[in-house]
């Protein structure tokens, strides 16, 4: 696939609906692999059909021909002070024989369209400090870093 790009392949996304989840169970177990977590495809199964089904996320998948190759996950995010609803871009995941070809790209220019269309505001996301490639390719479609001095801190505190 090596030199390939987005254009010369018989790239389609489509988002799936739950009774669709098989077309991506081995991506994002593949996902979880790939942020050091144990291959269980039962649980990649049951966290998407989950999520689906509750109308949690929304799910594209990138296919070519007929085989998918890579997906991205979004997750809603409210905002109570403006009333409206944003995105997460929360996982991006392409099958490794298939990187550097546009079609991440593709994805995110879906998530962003698919937000667009339903009135949100931003997509934000996240990515490992030493994601490079993923940096590199999330400021090229033009989305901003967000450092320490936004206007609101982010708190967490664990509860298990």
């Amino acid at each position: 696939m090596t030199g390939l790009t987005a254009n010369d392949l018989n790239i389609s996304i489509k988002r799936i609906a739950v009774n669709e989840v098989q077309f991506v169970v081995n991506l994002f177990d593949s996902y979880r692999v790939f942020y050091k977590k144990q291959s269980d495809l039962g649980l990649a199964e049951r966290f998407l059909k989950d999520r689906l089904a509750n109308n949690e996320s929304v799910i594209f998948v990138a296919f070519i021909d007929e085989t998918p190759v890579a997906f991205t996950q979004l997750y809603p995010k409210y905002s109570s002070a403006n009333a409206i609803k944003n995105w997460i871009l929360n996982d991006l995941f392409v099958n490794e024989q298939y990187r550097k070809q546009g079609i991440g790209k593709q994805l995110i220019d879906t998530a962003i369209d698919f937000a667009k269309n339903n009135d949100a505001k931003y997509v934000q996301l996240e990515t490992a400090i030493d994601n490079y490639n993923a940096q590199h390719l999330y400021e090229a479609i033009g989305f901003l870093k967000q450092g320490p001095d936004t206007e609101f801190l982010v708190y967490r505190i664990n509860v298990d």
